[in-house]
């Protein structure tokens, strides 16, 4: 039996990773050098310096692009780096185009940094694709947007977008932390440039910060590494390490995320005291047929309205089990409040806008067993 492309758990254990040639270790070494030794002048073994590029990180780079199927991978030192990296394509009077339910972190990168730079941003809702046409300008360079979105879980059409962005020559960016490639393949689907915070399902393991951007074409590798060399927000190799390291076990943990996450979303909208449940995964999510055609699974992020902040801190003060904290993507379960913590930053207005309410409770489940986290939030839930 042959076939051209390996499979996506060999790829996520193998691809960029081959085994040591001076020793023959199975894993790629952490290359902790700052400088290589050059031979003679303009004779060198691949590598220089170690913020221009490190063995390290290029087998981690090779190994996200071969995950996202695309060109070239360029990590950097966290997700809005990568985000801030990308933006480095634009110059003054260059317009941009994205989801108006995005991190918050992200909102406030493009409007209280970059637009000083002269950069012109404009939110629009990207579920109903005609928004994005409709918003596009001749200065229009590049549409992103993040599908399922945080904490909503609202969903892009990635192919309908991709589609109104290549008829004007626009590239499109696909923020798929919450995804993972091993859900979502944005660039199968039309997109140009993949974007991930690495601190989240692809590292897996909540200690290490990190970001990538794949590209799709050599400007973008040409670009990336351009900007990697010339403001140094890289991956140290011990990063690059984690991360490769937590790589190889993305597919069973995603299987596990999904399987975990679907039992929480059930059980949560069978709970009288909760008041609305946001997750692909359900049949009476607005936009559950995209999910099924999109996405090869849910996931293990939800949201969960219980009515009032007073409801809400009554559960997290509650819960035993799952940890209170930002972030999300970590083997075990991590439960939040956008209104004060990820999104606290767009304010009262801009909450209210995107439907996030002080009710509103984000979970990201673990990997646990599953009767835990429900026990757990079934004692926390009785408080309320």
């Amino acid at each position: 039996m042959s076939h051209s492309k390996p499979g996506f758990a060999t790829r996520a254990i193998h691809a960029g990773q081959s085994p040591d040639p001076v020793t023959g270790a199975v894993n790629v070494p952490i290359y902790a050098s700052s400088t290589y030794v050059q031979e003679e002048i303009g004779h060198h073994k691949g590598y220089e310096y170690s913020r221009v590029s490190n063995p390290t990180r290029t087998a981690l780079e090779q190994n996200l692009a071969a995950l996202e199927g695309g060109a070239s991978g360029h990590v950097f030192g966290s997700g809005m780096a990568a985000i801030t990296a990308l933006c480095t394509m634009m110059k003054t009077g260059d317009h941009v185009v994205c989801s108006d339910n995005m991190y918050g972190g992200t909102t406030r990168l493009f409007n209280q940094v970059l637009v000083n730079y002269g950069l012109e941003f404009t939110y629009v809702d990207t579920s109903v694709a005609e928004n994005v046409k409709r918003a596009l300008r001749p200065q229009t360079k590049l549409v992103h947007i993040e599908t399922p979105t945080n904490p909503m879980m609202g969903l892009t059409d990635i192919r309908a977008v991709a589609d109104i962005c290549h008829a004007h020559k626009v590239d499109l960016s696909v923020d798929n932390t919450f995804m993972s490639p091993y859900f979502q393949q944005p660039i199968a689907l039309g997109a140009d440039i993949v974007m991930h915070s690495t601190t989240k399902f692809l590292n897996g393991h909540s200690d290490g910060l990190g970001g990538v951007l794949i590209g799709t074409r050599p400007e973008h590798a040409e670009t990336f590494a351009f900007v990697q060399k010339c403001t140094g927000g890289i991956l140290s190799p011990f990063e690059c390490w984690l991360l490769l390291r937590g790589v190889k076990t993305l597919p069973v943990r995603m299987h596990q995320h999904d399987e975990n996450g679907r039992a929480v979303a059930t059980w949560l909208s069978q709970q009288k005291k909760v008041q609305k449940v946001f997750y692909p995964g359900l049949a009476d999510h607005p936009q559950h047929a995209l999910a099924c055609k999109q996405m090869t699974g849910f996931g293990s992020m939800i949201s969960f309205d219980l009515g009032s902040q007073d409801a809400a801190n009554r559960l997290l003060k509650s819960v035993t089990l799952c940890a209170l904290a930002e972030s999300l993507g970590g083997v075990e379960t991590l439960i939040s409040h956008p209104a004060t913590m990820t999104h606290a930053a767009i304010g009262v207005e801009g909450r209210r806008k995107l439907g996030i309410t002080d009710g509103l409770v984000r979970i990201s489940v673990g990997i646990e067993d599953v009767q835990d986290i429900l026990a757990d939030l079934e004692q926390a839930l009785a408080k309320v």
